[in-house]
């Protein structure tokens, strides 16, 4: 009876945990419903917002390509207000982030870069500015190699786009990607302990500036809690190292401007490696190096990136000088849970 009770017990844990993520689940998508429409490319149902130019819009249209754990929002937010009217504007969510549904493919990002281009044909733009933020980065590097007459230029956002150190990502991207134990860490557990740690882990990925208050809900990071969300950004995060290993060989190859962002506290990304790297690797890129920011520029220094983009699109401006002027506002951030929060350094190599 006793080893009946245990078998009994060992089968309801996991069948409740299973139950209250879905239940989770609905709740988040309730709170976070679609903010934008939907349109079919390649067999994917993608969640976009699209914002028309305006009658004296100054700039190009301007395709923003989230990060990891993220969605449309996570840019929207910030840039939108400070673009509205000047340029036609493309907020997405990647296949199988937010709202899009993943569709066949779309698993790296070239293929990634394939459906953002086929959507912005569907929607009438031609060319455009490409920004990417984090691992959106890594898509924006693969637009530009595929689609180079679509890329009017590129702004790297704290991008990850070079193999770095050991290829190590998160235990739990590793767990969700597996084929049949993933299904069920993504059924079980990864809501639970999620939500445990999701406003401790956003507060590092901005530190050490301070993450706003209302940053989770106004960008419904929760929606990655949601058990397909989580597991195909795991196949997302767990398959970079290989696609950026192969890609980064061919960035030589980008003709477009491009301006790469970084902070020298980034705590989520080695800058070191991904944002130097690019500026190393494409030709004329124009790095902007900013003391004390960490990894996301996007929300920090909104400012910053739109005068990334007047630069990208042939305007003349001093970008140095405004990282200047966001050094001077973020100087004494030093926030984040204490101790939790280092920035990466990459390791240093072994001595002979």
């Amino acid at each position: 009876m006793t080893v009946l009770a245990a078998v009994l017990v060992l089968c309801a844990v996991p069948l409740a945990l299973a139950g209250a993520s879905r239940v989770a689940a609905s709740r988040i998508a309730r709170r976070h419903p679609p903010v934008g429409g939907f349109a079919t490319v390649g067999g994917a149902r993608l969640h976009h917002v699209h914002v028309p130019a305006g009658r004296k819009a100054d700039l190009p249209p301007v395709v923003f390509i989230h990060g990891a754990s993220g969605n449309l929002l996570d840019q929207m937010v910030p840039a939108r207000p400070l673009l509205e009217g000047r340029a036609e504007m493309l907020f997405l969510d990647r296949p199988g982030h937010g709202w899009s549904e993943r569709g066949p493919g779309n698993g790296d990002p070239f293929a990634q870069a394939a459906t953002v281009a086929a959507l912005m044909r569907r929607l009438g733009i031609g060319e455009a500015v490409i920004v990417g933020h984090s691992f959106g980065g890594a898509v924006a590097a693969a637009f530009a190699l595929a689609h180079p007459r679509m890329t009017k230029g590129l702004v790297f956002l704290a991008a990850a786009t070079h193999p770095w150190p050991g290829a190590q990502t998160s235990w739990y991207y590793k767990a969700a990607a597996l084929p049949v134990v993933g299904r069920l860490f993504v059924e079980t557990v990864a809501w639970p302990a999620g939500r445990l740690r999701m406003r401790a882990a956003s507060a590092c990925v901005f530190s050490p500036n301070r993450m706003p208050e209302t940053y989770l809900d106004a960008a419904a990071i929760p929606l990655v809690l949601r058990p397909e969300a989580f597991r195909w950004n795991a196949h997302d995060v767990a398959g970079l190292y290989g696609h950026v290993a192969a890609a980064s060989k061919r960035y030589g190859e980008i003709a477009a401007p491009a301006v790469v962002i970084s902070g020298n506290c980034d705590a989520v990304v080695y800058e070191e490696i991904h944002s130097l790297g690019l500026a190393r690797d494409i030709a004329g890129a124009e790095l902007v190096w900013v003391d004390n920011l960490g990894h996301k520029p996007d929300w920090i220094a909104p400012d910053l990136v739109v005068a990334a983009i007047e630069k990208v699109a042939g305007r003349a401006v001093d970008l140095q000088a405004a990282a200047r002027a966001v050094e001077a506002r973020i100087a004494e951030d030093a926030f984040g849970p204490a101790g939790v929060c280092a920035d990466n350094k990459p390791p240093m190599p072994a001595a002979p």
